[in-house]
């Protein structure tokens, strides 16, 4: 394999991307020149260095020095709601939802949708989340909102969720709602607009 077929190989790997597309990202590569390629080279190289993961939400995020325990600017921000939770599968997610201007409290990025050909969820940062649920309970939390893609995969992340919830949710006394019918039957989250967040949020349930 070459190294044209090799970087096309690595384009397929990104979420949507097929072999037209992949071979399509190569040509507009070859066609942009040098310049190009040394800068998108160099912006991913930077990536093992600028980006941390939050200890509180577990989002990436750019940072400008190295902690120990990372906290991002939506976590650090005293003003955001702490009374409210949403699991958010990705970070895209987590963005559509802040490009809504709706929603002002917390997040969890759980890290993706369980499979429905293996239902597994070790990939999934589910034991993240649930040992994190006493100290946000104790800060007053209310209300987590399952903020899940509108599709099977996202389904079944929300009633295993709920599962692995309701006893903390029994004892700490916070309810557990999901997105409202804003958000149409096989949707991703980070594609929708705006007002189609808005509706979803306020028709939560």
């Amino acid at each position: 394999m070459d190294s044209l077929e090799r970087l096309a190989s690595l384009f397929e790997k990104f979420p949507g991307i097929g072999p037209r597309q992949a071979e399509r990202f190569v040509q507009y590569l070859l066609r942009g020149g040098s310049a190009l390629r040394r800068e998108l080279a160099k912006t991913i190289e930077e990536l093992s260095g600028a980006v941390e993961r939050c200890s509180e939400c577990m989002r990436f995020f750019a940072s400008l020095k190295k902690s120990a325990t990372p906290v991002c600017t939506i976590c650090a921000d005293k003003d955001r709601d702490a009374k409210l939770l949403a699991i958010v599968a990705s970070n895209a997610d987590l963005n559509a939802l802040e490009r809504s201007h709706t929603y002002r409290g917390r997040y969890f990025v759980l890290g993706g949708t369980i499979s429905l050909a293996s239902e597994k969820t070790n990939h999934l940062r589910m034991r993240e989340l649930l040992s994190s649920i006493p100290a946000r309970a104790r800060n007053g939390l209310r209300e987590i909102i399952l903020a899940l893609p509108a599709n099977p995969e996202g389904d079944a992340t929300a009633v295993r969720l709920r599962e692995e919830l309701a006893p903390l949710s029994k004892e700490s006394k916070f309810a557990i709602t999901s997105l409202g019918r804003g958000l149409s039957t096989g949707s991703e989250l980070e594609y929708a607009d705006p007002d189609t967040i808005k509706n979803a949020l306020a028709g939560r349930k």
